[in-house]
């Protein structure tokens, strides 16, 4: 005999399905990543977080490389093109700050260059400074991506913050997982203890504290200065368990022949950890 459902077993099978439908469907989701732009070697895009109380808009500029393709540190060497971010002004949106992870050093014995093998993703601090109601983010994007040759890669990324809508918790995550890959801080443990630049050579000297537990064969420096100033490859001098010495050639292409007053951004790494700080020099 074939039991037919009650009005109530259908009732229940109704609300099951709908529950389920619920569920599978995909929710509604504030837009917060551009499209990818592609180029030879990669592709490019900008993930964007909502809009904070402070006027602050966490995102971040992320680059995905093919195999065997590199693209550069903010400061790249010899040849390359760091990232560089230009935002539409008509929006009411500036860029406070763009992060960098710690880079490797490529050196072929010819050309030697400062960058990433792996994709990455650059965190930017964004702030609106006018404007009311959805946020419009259009960014002009330029930077250099390399193979054998360095290529520059241009491109109009455009994304809107609904305002109102539900925010993507994977946006985030990718936006959280570029600020928890930048340097730390310095620390007890891990700072520069004296920073000096002898203007008869032109090099700054550097002796710093490193983590104890910090293997040897694992560290690297990198320096960044501003328009006019660029480093050579340093040269560590001394390792002594949880110390390091090292010197590095400046090159000055300003009149005053100084690093007074410039400052100088220095990101160390040694072993699993890296740290970034900036020097200032009298």
């Amino acid at each position: 005999m074939i039991k037919r459902p009650t009005y109530q077993n259908m009732v229940q099978r109704i609300g099951r399905a709908s529950l389920l439908a619920a569920f599978f469907l995909p929710a509604v989701a504030q837009a917060a990543t551009s499209e990818w732009v592609t180029s030879t070697g990669g592709m490019i895009r900008i993930v964007a977080a909502p809009l904070n109380k402070d006027g602050t808009i966490p995102a971040s500029l992320e680059i995905k490389l093919n195999p065997g393709w590199k693209t550069y540190w903010r400061e790249p060497g010899a040849s390359g093109i760091p990232p560089q971010i230009t935002l539409d002004p008509a929006e009411g949106i500036v860029l406070e700050k763009i992060g960098f992870p710690v880079p490797k050093t490529f050196d072929d014995g010819t050309v030697r260059y400062i960058g990433y093998d792996k994709s990455v993703s650059f965190p930017l601090t964004l702030k609106r400074v006018s404007g009311e109601g959805d946020v419009n983010i259009r960014a002009s994007v330029f930077l250099g991506i390399c193979e054998d040759i360095c290529i520059p890669v241009q491109g109009e990324l455009d994304l809107t913050l609904k305002h109102g809508d539900f925010d993507n918790p994977l946006d985030a995550a990718r936006i959280e997982g570029a600020v928890a890959a930048l340097p730390e801080a310095p620390a007890d443990d891990f700072a520069v203890t004296t920073a000096v630049y002898d203007v008869q050579t032109s090099t700054v000297r550097l002796s710093l504290r490193l983590p104890p537990d910090t293997a040897t064969d694992h560290r690297d420096l990198f320096l960044a200065g501003p328009s006019g100033v660029s480093f050579g490859k340093p040269v560590i001098a001394t390792t002594r368990g949880a110390e390091l010495e090292a010197e590095i050639p400046v090159r000055l292409s300003t009149k005053d022949n100084t690093l007074e007053g410039k400052p100088v951004i220095l990101t160390v790494r040694a072993g699993a950890r890296a740290m970034e700080t900036t020097l200032a020099f009298d």
